[in-house]
């Protein structure tokens, strides 16, 4: 069962009757808390990829065609936020220094630079990196996560602290290492942590950092799927995907409204939410055979089919791994208490009693792989798999780490090699079979689009742009208009606001604007 702690928040009000006309009037002329055009999150508005700003935006672009400035900003794979004209990014400007910077985003001028002490980090995939957070930001606060920091909230003009909650340092066994970002909703900043020992939701008072509420996701295994919301008949539900099923959560109180067991093992796409409907695409291998792949077989393991806890260690490192850790994963498998996990045993020690999903272990050693597209109806109560799965559709050409871009009806998905494949959202079935887009390589960042254009950012820094139309009666494909050099890696989504295309690479903040 999860665990609920819920604190109420006060916060001292100013009646309107007894300010002046004149105040009153004044304050409704302000700027909103999100405004129109900008780009507040991982993957802007709600985690769609989709900006909300009609200003042109390039076609063409590279470091001598419609750059409007660069900055240095350190290694980094974590994307920008932007909100209220000002952009932000962090990196990690040392070994051991953690940085977020500030910037204006018309010019480039750089308003602020927070350094951090990183502390004793661990080893991440090398896809990865320390800095992997992308911040969240309105017009008064920037919201940032780093492992050793936590969450932090800043001032967005200054830089200065408002608040900082520490957060448990995530424990990954596989090394992948954290990949999460905050999320601003009303007043509220969620975050999620599906790690290897204390996974869970967090909701916190954006304004004084009080945690409001949290969900002990227990019966989790590793994700990466970020929090968005979903309106049903007018009320909004947080949605998270995570092991084996999405989870519908009341937004004041933290309680679980609803559950559909749709998903697989692990997910590290974000799904995206169109009138009340949950578009969902993943990737995701069983677990025991992805335990035997990556310790047993690994050079520190012996390759008998079976796993102790000093094979654990010794993959893990110089890190102590958790004892609790270690205690729940035993404890759970096995089952003839021979200090081995082997078979069977591997399923019941990494996955939750309640929640097996995925592929199950295979006697062959096979490394078993599950990729499906689904669309889910939120709303509901308890259990809805059966109520509210609208379609769910196996294919072999979804990404584990590329979320779906969902517009007009279609599902776009582009995978590692440029692969392409579109469906339809109300059926879930294939409007054309897999094509290449022009670019050929290894694809981390999620498609972003705005102005009509459609912006898939490759690792070997390569932005193809598409026109964001497609005719699905007459097959018409996605006319593709450019490819783009920009002349740095790129795993970080871009961010789209206010007619500009902001480009993080490896190491730098490329603006790009007609």
């Amino acid at each position: 069962m999860s665990m609920l702690l819920i604190v109420q928040s006060t916060r001292g009000s100013i009646p309107s009757r007894v300010l002046p006309i004149g105040v009153l009037l004044a304050l409704l002329c302000l700027p909103t808390i999100s405004q129109a055009d900008d780009w507040p999150q991982f993957r802007g508005p709600n985690s769609t990829g989709i900006a909300a700003g009609t200003k042109p935006l390039p076609v063409k672009f590279s470091a001598s065609e419609n750059l409007r400035w660069s900055a240095e900003v350190g290694e980094g794979i974590g994307g920008a936020a932007v909100a209220a004209g000002r952009v932000f990014v962090s990196g990690m400007t040392s070994s051991d220094t953690v940085s977020l910077f500030a910037f204006d985003a018309a010019t480039g001028e750089k308003l602020w630079q927070r350094d951090w002490p990183a502390g004793t980090l661990g080893e991440v995939h090398q896809i990865n990196s320390h800095a992997s957070s992308t911040p969240a930001a309105d017009i008064n606060r920037v919201y940032f996560y780093f492992t050793t920091l936590g969450l932090l909230a800043l001032d967005a003009k200054t830089g200065q602290d408002a608040w900082r909650q520490p957060l448990p340092v995530p424990f990954f066994v596989f090394k992948w290492g954290a990949g999460m970002s905050p999320v601003v909703y009303k007043d509220m900043v969620l975050f999620c942590q599906d790690d290897d020992l204390n996974p869970a939701l967090y909701a916190f008072d954006k304004e004084i950092g009080t945690l409001l509420w949290k969900d002990d996701r227990l019966d989790m295994a590793v994700n990466y799927s970020h929090p968005v919301i979903n309106t049903v008949d007018g009320r909004d539900e947080i949605v998270v995907a995570g092991t084996g099923m999405l989870i519908g959560y009341d937004p004041p109180s933290g309680h679980r409204r609803w559950f559909a067991k749709t998903l697989l093992r692990n997910i590290k796409t974000t799904p995206v939410c169109v009138h009340g409907n949950i578009y969902v695409s993943l990737q995701s291998s069983g677990i025991a055979n992805q335990w035997l792949a990556a310790v047993d077989q690994a050079e520190t393991g012996n390759s008998d089919g079976k796993i102790d806890k000093a094979e654990i260690q010794a993959y893990v490192g110089e890190e102590p791994v958790p004892p609790a850790f270690l205690e729940r994963a035993f404890g759970r498998g096995d089952r003839n208490g021979d200090g081995l996990l082997e078979g069977e045993e591997l399923d019941l020690a990494f996955m939750h009693p309640d929640n097996f999903s995925g592929a199950r272990y295979t006697s062959t050693g096979e490394k078993a792989a599950d990729e499906f597209i689904l669309a889910v109806r939120g709303g509901g109560s308890g259990d809805v798999t059966a109520s509210h799965l609208i379609w769910k559709h196996a294919t072999k050409h979804t990404d584990h780490v590329v979320s779906p871009f969902v517009s007009g009806g279609r599902m776009l998905l582009i995978k590692c090699g440029g692969i392409s494949t579109v469906f339809d959202t109300e059926s879930g079935k294939p409007l054309r079979g897999p094509k290449r887009i022009a670019d050929a390589t290894d694809y981390f960042a999620s498609p972003v689009a705005g102005d009509g254009k459609i912006y898939a950012a490759g690792s070997n820094g390569m932005v193809v742009v598409l026109a964001d139309s497609f005719d699905l009666a007459g097959g018409a494909d996605y006319e593709e208009l450019a490819v783009n050099d920009v002349g740095g890696s790129i795993v970080a989504t871009p961010a789209i606001a206010d007619g500009k295309l902001f480009v993080r690479t490896r190491e730098k903040l490329l603006c790009f604007g007609e």
